[in-house]
């Protein structure tokens, strides 16, 4: 539309036509449909599921509801909304709702429109302007969405309080023609939430004593959580009939999905993407952290485990490095296994424990879920050792040659009274040689994994430490700065001021 249009008489010559938003919305989707764009770029994972439904909702013209748990985009898919919209729409200048100059809402647009007529100005409003949303919380009150009597305009325009003119109307009639959210919609008191009817069905509103109808043109947008209904409050159930739509939004169903999400949402400086090489299987290892955490038996289900765990936890991860290269003034370094204790802190504050969880500590259980997560990954890169023990001969069936463990080298190796400090912040230099100073990791890593070079190699060789200590067959302690690896019988007569990282008393042991 021409933005240069000023006056209601220009706007008239040109042809414009008012639409609703929702045909506005649903017009527009058509086109996106037809071009075979996507409106919500940046969304993943939900391309088969949530934007569908999304879609179906929009070409019906409904009001919508997204639940889920936290974390799950809901309120980055409602912003997204306004990619819909209609670049530009006309507005009566001075208006106070977005009035539509063809037909105007508020007693002000329509006396403008009576006195001015043609000559009426126009302004013109940016879909980026038409969007509103309001967090539901308890002391949100009826004036805040919808209005109320303004003593101060009464008096300034000294006007009876009988005058619709002293009203000062609250968000949801200032919105109109655009898009309102209201998140987490239960926490909205009962009242409150009564007060949505008539705006949602008839299009009334009521403020104190006035009579009025306004056929406010609002596309109605409500997050919630499950978890809400039965918790901290409810949505009431007309409140519920009224809204048209209900989407089910979720997490993602696989690790790469989950790892496009990070990497599109973390927020890193140039100079970590420029000096921190990572590596996928620490990309990972971080997804593996949330989906552990989702089945844990420790963390309340009911809660969830934010997407926003992962993108934090993989902040900490490439910060946790980037510390460890300054302090020993290399010019670039690698993402290592041992790094993902410098995640913790991204883990404790993401996570709803149920109380089996309080009594290990959010601590504990962040350390359990990298353990967790690195047990299950290693299956990926090497046999488990559980699937090498030998098995009793069935009879009538052919016996099979002897298998060698090929861990038990670096056992023995162990076994001899040798150990492993790998200190958190040794430079590059001095941790590719300690890894290589221990026998046979690099012969496993060459068998199994015959492809990788160089630093995935070693980190790698890195990996199948900590994997060995979480199927017992090593130790791991946590020591002065650093883990200490060594023989799982040596650890029985930990000396005194040793600690092992299973010490439930102290939670300072896992901050390195």
């Amino acid at each position: 539309m021409d933005t240069r249009i000023k006056s209601l008489g220009e706007l008239k010559k040109s042809n414009y036509k008012s639409k609703t938003i929702k045909d506005e919305l649903r017009d527009n989707l058509i086109k996106f449909l037809k071009e075979n764009k996507n409106p919500f770029e940046g969304i993943i994972g939900f391309d088969d599921t949530v934007i569908p439904d999304l879609q179906t909702a929009i070409l019906s013209r409904h009001d919508i509801l997204l639940l889920g748990l936290r974390g799950q985009a809901k309120t980055k898919i409602a912003r997204l909304m306004t990619n819909l919209l209609d670049e530009y729409i006309p507005t009566i200048e001075d208006s106070e709702l977005n009035d539509d100059p063809f037909n105007p809402l508020s007693v002000i647009a329509k006396e403008i429109i009576k006195r001015d007529g043609d000559n009426t100005r126009i302004n013109w409003i940016h879909r980026s302007e038409r969007y509103t949303e309001k967090l539901a919380t308890p002391d949100v009150s009826v004036a805040d969405l919808i209005g109320d009597v303004d003593p101060i305009k009464a008096a300034a325009l000294k006007l009876p309080y009988s005058d619709e003119r002293v009203i000062h109307f609250g968000l949801i009639p200032r919105s109109h023609r655009g898009i309102f959210v209201i998140n987490e919609l239960p926490d909205l008191q009962a009242r409150i939430q009564v007060a949505l009817f008539n705006i949602l069905q008839e299009s009334d509103i009521q403020i104190r004593g006035f009579k009025i109808r306004l056929p406010l043109d609002i596309q109605f947008i409500f997050t919630a959580n499950p978890e809400d209904y039965t918790n901290r409050g409810s949505i009431v159930t007309p409140l519920k009939d009224r809204i048209d739509s209900q989407i089910l939004t979720h997490y993602p169903k696989s690790i790469e999905v989950s790892k496009m999400i990070t990497k599109q949402e973390a927020k890193l400086s140039e100079e970590q993407i420029e000096r921190i090489n990572p590596d996928e299987i620490l990309l990972d290892l971080i997804e593996q952290i949330a989906f552990e955490a989702r089945s844990s038996e420790y963390i309340d289900a009911k809660s969830g485990v934010s997407a926003r765990l992962t993108i934090s936890a993989y902040e900490n991860l490439m910060s946790t490095a980037e510390r460890r290269r300054i302090v020993n003034n290399e010019n670039e370094t690698h993402l290592r296994i041992s790094d993902l204790y410098g995640v913790i802190p991204s883990i404790t504050g993401k996570i709803e424990l149920v109380y089996e969880g309080e009594q290990e500590g959010p601590a504990k259980v962040a350390q359990i879920l990298i353990g967790k997560a690195i047990r299950n990954s290693f299956t990926q890169y090497f046999p488990t050792p559980d699937s090498l023990k030998p098995k009793a001969h069935q009879p009538g069936t052919e016996k099979k040659p002897y298998q060698p463990n090929p861990y038990q080298p670096i056992i023995d190796w162990f076994k001899k009274g040798n150990k492993a400090d790998l200190m958190m912040n040794l430079s590059d230099k001095d941790y590719k040689k300690l890894i290589q100073s221990i026998p046979c990791l690099d012969d496993v890593v060459k068998k199994f994994q015959p492809k990788l070079n160089g630093n995935s190699r070693l980190l790698l060789m890195e990996f199948l430490l900590f994997g060995l200590s979480e199927y017992s067959l090593l130790s791991r302690t946590k020591i002065e700065d650093g883990i200490q690896f060594r023989d799982m019988l040596s650890s029985m007569f930990t000396m005194p001021d040793e600690e092992e990282f299973e010490d439930e008393d102290d939670e300072s042991q896992y901050k390195f």
